[in-house]
């Protein structure tokens, strides 16, 4: 069974839903990763949640990079390691250096909740493999998910296909630049998002009882699969 290690930061408050989502969904075995604790060997996988981490002082993810998990996050990213960051976990990817750009304060100055419309772009990830053009309908809810970076940086995100998410023409909620949901790093395997794919991955949380956020973890599973079958 692949090991999916959750990061657990004071302030998370999705690492409870990404949990039961990667145990009770997909079939995989999660753990919790304690935030003063270095991360465990073994992981398949690496998941940085939503919530508040250290209640957002200073910046959003601007504490939780010092963290000691980070270092090894950082290590088993650098390794290949399949890493996704959801909303504040995307927040802490961009702190950390591990995602290029900012997420900032929403451009309305408002808390922004409710389900949106992306679509899934045409870069290969763990997290989005032969998903080009899906359109998935998942919940925001941040008050700093405005997407911001220079325009040399964007125009290389737009060019190596590292804009893995973009809202739907009409459902960008927080003003980011080119309709910015979601990216990757270079490598492809470093995945961040603003939707929360976890609290829309069973029918009865989802409009139409779409499920769509559950293509995300599927996906991871089967990435591991086939990795897990290479000679």
């Amino acid at each position: 069974m692949f090991r999916v290690g959750v990061v657990v930061f004071p302030g998370s408050n999705c690492d409870d839903d990404a949990r039961h989502v990667l145990a009770n969904v997909v079939d995989m075995d999660a753990i919790s990763c304690w935030h003063k604790d270095p991360l465990p060997r073994g992981l398949d996988a690496v998941v940085l949640p939503g919530g508040f981490s250290f209640g957002d002082y200073l910046r959003c993810g601007a504490i939780a990079k010092f963290s000691k998990v980070m270092e090894g996050v950082r290590r088993f990213a650098d390794a290949g390691g399949p890493v996704l960051g959801i909303c504040n976990g995307f927040q802490i990817l961009t702190e950390v250096g591990l995602l290029p750009g900012a997420l900032t304060v929403n451009e309305s100055l408002r808390f922004v909740c409710g389900d949106v419309l992306v679509e899934v772009g045409g870069r290969e990830t763990p997290f989005t493999r032969a998903q080009a053009g899906a359109q998935l309908v998942m919940p925001v809810a941040h008050g700093e998910g405005r997407f911001q970076a220079d325009p040399r940086t964007l125009e290389r995100l737009d060019a190596e296909e590292q804009i893995v998410f973009r809202y739907a023409a009409g459902h960008n909620p927080n003003g980011a630049v080119a309709d910015v949901a979601g990216i990757c790093n270079e490598r492809g395997n470093v995945v961040g998002l603003m939707p929360h794919p976890e609290r829309s991955s069973e029918p009865i949380l989802s409009p139409e009882g779409r499920g769509d956020g559950r293509l995300l973890f599927e996906t991871l599973r089967s990435s591991l699969e086939m990795v897990a079958r290479r000679p």
